[in-house]
Formats: structure tokens, sequence, C-alpha cells
């Protein structure tokens, strides 16, 4: 109960700071030292680094514009744009087809399943039940078991498009031309709390120079910063990738545009940063690489047919970072002030330093902290008032008595 009552009684009490001169050199050392290891740390990671200084703008609102460009040969066939990139002109998202597989010339009809889907393997019309549909297989069981194609074992018969993929189809080479394919990149950025509106595009005096300069140029990050213009063979190689590989598996690259803006400096140093990376899983091999279907559609002899294309390609897309900042009286005095009061650390770190290896006899303990009590005033007799009063206008008091 008295550690309770104490505890009580001394909740109430009051601080207040004493400053006290201590000249000792080594503390003193020590207190200057640690006060411009603070402030400079704060000058250089506030104010400097982090440019606590600036209002900032962190949810810019951005646009991008994508095109392919370049043409391949296969044998008598030329290959442009239309053949192999899906879309033909894209947002911020782009693919590029880099081998194909193609099954030519399926009809809707009926056929056998592929054996390698589960249950599709059978001896006898009993085995396939008519109307079953496999979501893993091509069609719907019409509940008889034929010959798999000209093989000797058999398999279920389905309804669908026939001769099936996995039976009929062509594996085409690899498109190696399209290591030199460009990919047209336009991004633009604003910034609404500062209205300022930024392109990756260089601007040129007319649009004939433009054109001229963005059928020419490569991005460089050094040389052409402001080329729209990238190379699949260089994004390829920035991500970290083999392009053989890439052919044959397919994947998917991002290309992350950063917009890192000072609007306190000159404009012209408010450029884009690029970098690129390889985003699906290439360890996973059911979630790596990139692939897609598709069929074109004709009627031969009067009939529906199609030719169904498996590609696989790069697909790419554009990821836009952005933030801008600028100066700002507020965000200053906020910073200034939490920077000073953070020197207070000092005087923590010193005391501990000093009442815990210089004050080996506690005599700064003792000048620090005093404890102050009130008490209630003394009432003094009226004798000794009048005494007190009497013997200070009377040289010839002695001991308080009158002679």
């Amino acid at each position: 109960m008295g550690f309770l009552k104490d505890f009580f009684l001394g909740f109430w009490d009051y601080e207040t700071p004493k400053i006290m001169v201590v000249k000792n050199t080594t503390l003193g050392v020590i207190y200057r030292g640690v006060q411009f290891i603070v402030i400079t740390y704060f000058v250089w990671y506030v104010f400097i680094s982090q440019k606590a200084y600036q209002e900032c703008e962190t949810r810019p609102e951005s646009s991008v514009y994508t095109r392919m460009k370049g043409s391949a040969i296969r044998g008598d066939q030329i290959l442009d744009t239309v053949e192999y990139v899906r879309p033909s002109e894209g947002g911020d998202v782009i693919s590029t087809i880099l081998r194909r597989e193609v099954t030519y010339d399926q009809k809707p009809g009926t056929c056998a399943e592929y054996f390698g889907v589960a249950k599709a393997n059978c001896s006898r019309d009993s085995q396939c039940v008519q109307g079953e549909v496999d979501f893993e297989g091509h069609g719907r069981r019409t509940g008889r078991c034929i010959r798999y194609y000209n093989h000797t074992f058999k398999t279920c018969e389905i309804q669908t498009w026939c001769p099936i993929e996995e039976y009929a189809v062509q594996r085409e080479p690899a498109l190696v031309e399209a290591i030199n394919f460009t990919v047209f990149i336009r991004n633009s950025i604003l910034f609404p709390k500062f209205g300022v509106l930024r392109g990756n595009i260089k601007g040129a005096s007319n649009k004939r120079k433009r054109h001229k300069y963005l059928n020419k140029c490569h991005y460089d990050e050094e040389k052409e910063p402001y080329c729209p213009n990238f190379q699949l063979g260089y994004i390829a190689h920035q991500a970290r990738e083999n392009f053989s590989e890439l052919c044959r598996t397919g994947g998917v690259i991002g290309v992350f545009i950063n917009w890192d803006c000072d609007l306190d400096l000159d404009p012209s140093r408010c450029k884009p940063k690029y970098s690129f990376r390889r985003l699906d899983l290439r360890k996973d091999q059911a979630n790596s690489g990139y692939s897609c279907r598709f069929a074109k559609y004709y009627r031969k002899n009067g009939m529906e047919s199609r030719t169904l294309i498996k590609a696989y390609g790069i697909r790419l897309d554009i990821i836009v970072h952005g933030q801008a900042g600028k100066f700002s009286p507020i965000p200053t005095i906020i910073s200034t002030v939490t920077a000073l009061t953070s020197v207070g650390i000092c005087t923590i770190f010193c005391d501990w330093i000093m009442l815990t290896f210089i004050d080996k006899d506690e005599a700064y303990r003792k000048r620090k902290f005093d404890e102050v009590v009130s008490e209630p005033p003394v009432s003094v007799p009226p004798q000794l008032l009048y005494i007190t009063s009497y013997s200070s206008n009377h040289s010839d008091l002695s001991d308080g008595v009158p002679l």
C-alpha cells in the first residue's frame, strides 16, 4: 500500500528543467559532436535526400500508346505487324508473336479424342458416355469408341473441330528477325496539383523534323533519353533474358517508366527513366512463358473452316510511376521545427554519459536533481517579533533582551 501511495502522490509532481553549466571539456566535446552529427543528418537526409521542403504529388495521371514496327520474311511469305502483333496498336499492353503452332483446315464434325485426356482411352463403346463433356478435353462425347486416327489403339469419339490440335499441329520455326523489331512507346504524364504536363518524346520545331527524328532514333539512356523507340533485343537484354529462349516459351516483360521530377529545377531535368524486368515465373513451368490461341475462319467447299494458331511471344506491360515536388513554406516549416526539436536528443545522451561515466562521486547528480517541498509558514510569537524589531534599532542589545 505504501508503494501505491507514493506512486499516487508522485504522479502529481511537477518537473521543470534546471540549467546547469558543467565545466568539463570531455563532456563538451561529446555534446558538440553529437549536435553536429544530428544536424548534419537532418540537413542531408531530410532536406537534401528526402526533399522535405517540397510539396509532393504522388498520384499523377498518365497515358500510354504503343505501336510495333518491323517486317520479316518466311519463304515467300512477308509478315508485317498485322500478322505478328496483338493488338496492332495498343495501350499499356502489346504482344509480339515469335513462334507459331498451326493446325490447318479444321472443320466441325466428329473425331477421336486426344489420348492424353483422362478416361479418353477405351476398348468398347460402353466406356464412352454419350453427351459427357470433359473440360480438359476438346468436345462432347458421342458414345462411340473409335480408332485414334491412323494408330492401332482407340479413344472415345467427340464432337468438335476436327482434326484435333495435338494430332494435326504443325510447328513453325521461330521468328528470329523479331530481335530487330521496334516498339514505339509514347507516354505523357500530368501532375494535376502543379498543372505540369510532361512527355517522353523530344520536342521539335515542326512536325516534319519530329517525324524524321522518330524514324531514325533508338533509345539510349545517355545519348537519346527522349527517343521512344526500343528494339526487342534491347528490351530482352536489359531484362537479362535470352531472346532465343523467349522465342521458344514466350514471356511477359514489364517496361517500367519512372518520372521523378524536381519542379524547382530546369524542366529539361524532368525526364523518364526506363527499367525492364521479367514478370512471369521462370522457375514455375506451369506459370512461366506466354502463349495465346486464336483462329482465322473461312469457308471451304461451302463448309465453315478455320486455321487454329497457338502463338508464343513476348508480352510487354508498360507500367508508369511518377512523383513531383515543388517548394512550399508549410512543409519547410514543419521539417525545420522537427529538426530543431530532435537536437534535444543530444542533451539526453550527454546527461546519460555524465551521470553514468563521469559523475563518480555524484557531485553532478546532487546539483542536477533538487526536490522542493512546499511547507506552511512558521508562526512567530509576538514577543519575539517585538524583541527582534527593537534590537534592530538599538546597538546596545545583547542576546535579544533590553538592557
